[in-house]
């Protein structure tokens, strides 16, 4: 879920007045379709860097060897998450694009470590449970008539409190919080997924700009990855198998 500010958008219903409803359905697919596909193109490059990093060695030994290097690697993707946030108004739809795929080669990189810590098989059976959940999920939120706005708020709130008993349980290194944590963050961005492909789909019907569009598709990728990705983790850390 990417804090990112909805694009400048004008007034939908006099603009879409004019619109037949089956051309407006036709548009709401072809742009779904191409926030699924940048979604699912960042998670598998993000696979991709994870197992070859992996595999050369050098993931072991940086990422686990101390210093510097390892924090560039951890924040640079918070880095442009912000910078993709809150910038998006100022930038092409061309930077936003390059800025996606640096983001999901940066998550890449950072993400080995998980075949460091845990089995091939678990990762690839919490891979193949979460990619189940997330499209049932995504596709509740899409034909939904029920208003998800008012959660939206709710599932954010609870992020937070998520990240503070993180850094709280760095210092306590409490398994029973751990487990919790890992718990509670599942079934926050299992409701985020739903949140977000609903928050996605409507902005659609508000913007009017075809260059505000491509925008939207690419930072409403970037939502939906993030809670892809942080649902795996959570699962992850108490369904996977440790080496």
């Amino acid at each position: 879920m990417a804090n990112w500010q909805d694009p400048q958008m004008t007034g939908a219903s006099a603009a879409q007045v004019s619109v037949p409803r089956a051309a407006r359905d036709v548009g709401l697919r072809s742009y779904m379709l191409s926030v699924y596909n940048y979604m699912a193109s960042g998670v598998l490059l993000t696979g991709i860097v994870a197992l070859l990093f992996f595999n050369s060695g050098y993931a072991e030994r940086i990422m686990l060897g101390g210093g510097f290097l390892p924090w560039v690697i951890i924040l640079s993707p918070l880095a442009i998450v912000f910078a993709m946030s809150f910038g998006a108004n100022r930038m092409s739809t061309g930077t936003l694009q390059l800025l996606f795929w640096g983001f999901a080669t940066l998550m890449g990189l950072s993400m080995s470590t998980v075949f460091i810590v845990y089995t091939g098989v678990s990762i690839a059976q919490t891979f193949f449970a979460v990619t189940a959940a997330f499209l049932g999920l995504s596709l509740y939120g899409y034909t939904t008539k029920r208003d998800l706005s008012g959660i939206g708020t709710f599932l954010i709130m609870g992020v937070v409190g998520i990240l503070v008993a993180m850094v709280i349980n760095m210092f306590l290194q409490s398994t029973a919080m751990a487990m919790a944590i890992s718990v509670i963050g599942v079934l926050l961005f299992a409701g985020l997924t739903a949140y977000d492909t609903q928050r996605i789909k409507s902005i659609y019907y508000q913007v009017q700009d075809s260059e505000m569009l491509g925008k939207t598709a690419i930072l409403g990728a970037l939502s939906l990855y993030l809670d892809f990705i942080n649902m795996f983790q959570f699962l992850l850390s108490f369904m996977g198998d440790r080496r």
